[in-house]
């Protein structure tokens, strides 16, 4: 079966895809991007009614994962009623329910509102995820989890022994909305000073060269005040870096035995999948669906930011007893199970469609 989807691009949709390749399905590339560099899938062509009308006999079913921000509402309802009056069935995931780029998330909510309920099928990742579509849109959700990130020759890898003292990580990356800059790295700094802590930890800290740069969007002038306060002080290491690439960027998780989800909201993780790949620890904020994902370490939020005896909690549980690694065999059982999951969502949406696909 031919299938689109949006992006295909992505390292969660390829990873969708059996191991061996024994699935019988055919993930379609995505269409080239106007002007854009090869490889580049943003914004998604295949969002375009237009070109859904010009190459729908190419396709067997579309499904949408990312991309759809830039449209407007009522440009994904035009793409939805194309798809139904092409009788081409089309599957949703709903990887995020509140938007990690977004303050606002009005715009996002009109965005899922168009596009849950026309879907011929969900798919999500969670069990509370899906509870919640369910009453939000009165609509079933499959369940199927998050696959491996980091590529199968990596996972579970021997790593050394506990590091002494802990090291506990926190990347702020280009603060993206959902990021807690200023609460996170205060709140973490005085947990790693407690006097149980204190010998025990190591805080580091990686932020992106543009968030001190006062002429850029994402300057925040107290968090580097603050950061240079973290640095000056010696109660963790600070770090102005570039975007990493793969391979930097898990050479730098394996260098951390916590990796500290720094988000004041959200649904799903991707980093959090890395950390599990590669052996690190995962300490996230009690919001969203982290804790489902798989094994991981929470601290509570509150209406003033994380709370610091809890975050001073949770690392001393986490200097004592980590989380089991997975295995490589682990995520490759697991990766066919998500293949066969997403080949039984699709040949139900077919059949529905009278659409037949041959065993």
């Amino acid at each position: 079966m031919r299938v689109l989807s949006v992006p295909a691009g992505h390292r969660y949709v390829a990873h969708l895809a059996h191991p061996d390749r024994a699935d019988g399905v055919v993930r379609l590339p995505d269409p080239p991007v106007p002007g854009a560099a090869p490889g580049v899938w943003w914004p998604p062509v295949a969002l375009d009614p237009q070109w859904l009308r010009d190459h729908a006999p190419e396709l067997d079913l579309v499904h949408l994962h990312f991309g759809f921000e830039s449209a407007a509402p009522g440009r994904l309802r035009e793409w939805t009623a194309v798809l139904r009056d092409l009788g081409l069935p089309w599957v949703l995931t709903v990887h995020d329910l509140t938007n990690p780029h977004l303050v606002d998330q009005s715009r996002h909510a009109e965005h899922l509102d168009a596009l849950v309920p026309a879907a011929d099928a969900r798919v999500t990742l969670t069990p509370g995820a899906a509870h919640r579509i369910e009453e939000e849109w009165n609509v079933p959700s499959h369940v199927v989890p998050h696959p491996h990130m980091a590529p199968l020759e990596r996972v579970g890898r021997r790593r050394c022994g506990p590091a002494r003292p802990m090291r506990v990580g926190v990347h702020l990356k280009s603060l993206r909305a959902h990021v807690d800059g200023v609460g996170v790295v205060d709140a973490l700094a005085r947990a790693c000073a407690a006097p149980a802590l204190r010998e025990e930890v190591r805080l580091v800290v990686h932020v992106h060269e543009e968030v001190r740069d006062p002429s850029c969007a994402r300057h925040d002038a107290d968090l580097v005040a603050l950061l240079d306060e973290v640095a000056a002080q010696g109660s963790g290491e600070v770090r102005w870096v570039s975007p990493m690439d793969d391979e930097e960027f898990w050479a730098y998780l394996s260098s951390l035995d916590v990796s500290v989800l720094p988000y004041a909201w959200g649904t799903h993780s991707g980093w959090l999948e890395e950390c599990r790949d590669l052996g690190t620890a995962v300490l996230a904020p009690d919001v969203g669906h982290y804790a489902e994902q798989g094994p991981v370490t929470t601290y509570r939020r509150t209406d003033q930011g994380p709370h610091v005896a809890d975050l001073e909690r949770a690392l001393l549980h986490l200097r004592c007893r980590r989380p089991r690694a997975v295995t490589a065999a682990f995520r490759r059982a697991q990766r066919r199970q998500i293949a066969h999951a997403h080949q039984q969502v699709y040949r139900a949406v077919l059949g529905r469609h009278g659409r037949w696909v041959p065993a």
